[in-house]
C-alpha cells in the first residue's frame, strides 16, 4: 500500500450569511471539482510549510497558519493507480496576510473562488471541504 500525505487550508472570509470560503478547483485526469487549498507535501517538507505552498500556488494568496483544526485518513481501493492508496490529510485553519487572488498556471486547478458557505452544498466539490467546514460548526469536534 502506498501513501500520501497532504496538508489543507480552510480560510474564510465574513461572518454569518455572508462567510465565504476560498476553495481552487480541482481538474486532473478527467475528474474535477472544488477543493481546499492544499495537496501533497514534498519528500522532506513539513505539512505546515506544504500548506502555506500551495495556497501561495493554488491561490496567489500569501497565508499564516493559525491553527491545527485535525487529521484524517482514508484508504482508496486499488484502481487504474495500481495498489491502494492511504490518503492522510492534514488540515489546518488560515487567514491571508498577502498577495491577490490568482489561478495556478501549470498545475491541478483551473480556477480559484470565493463562495458563500451557504452555496456549497450545490457546488460539485471533493470530501474534504465537507470535512473543513464541519470544523467551522463544531470546533470541539473529534479528530476522526
Amino acid at each position: 500500500m502506498r501513501m500520501r500525505v497532504a496538508a489543507y487550508a480552510l480560510i474564510t472570509r465574513g461572518e454569518g450569511a455572508t462567510q465565504e470560503i476560498l476553495l481552487p478547483h480541482w481538474n486532473e485526469g478527467g475528474m474535477s471539482g472544488w477543493t481546499l487549498p492544499g495537496g501533497g507535501v514534498e519528500p522532506g517538507e513539513h505539512p505546515a510549510d506544504g500548506a502555506l505552498r500551495e495556497v501561495k500556488e493554488e491561490t496567489g494568496y500569501d497565508a499564516r497558519l493559525t491553527s491545527l483544526l485535525g487529521v484524517d485518513s482514508a484508504v482508496l481501493p486499488s484502481g487504474t493507480r495500481g495498489d491502494e492508496l492511504q490518503a492522510l490529510r492534514i488540515l489546518y485553519r488560515a487567514e491571508i496576510t498577502g498577495g491577490e487572488l490568482s489561478v495556478e498556471l501549470d498545475g491541478t486547478t483551473d480556477d480559484v473562488a470565493w463562495h458563500r458557505l451557504a452555496d456549497v452544498p450545490q457546488l460539485r466539490h471533493v470530501h474534504a471541504v465537507d470535512w473543513a467546514i464541519r470544523h467551522l460548526h463544531d470546533a470541539g469536534s473529534p479528530l476522526r
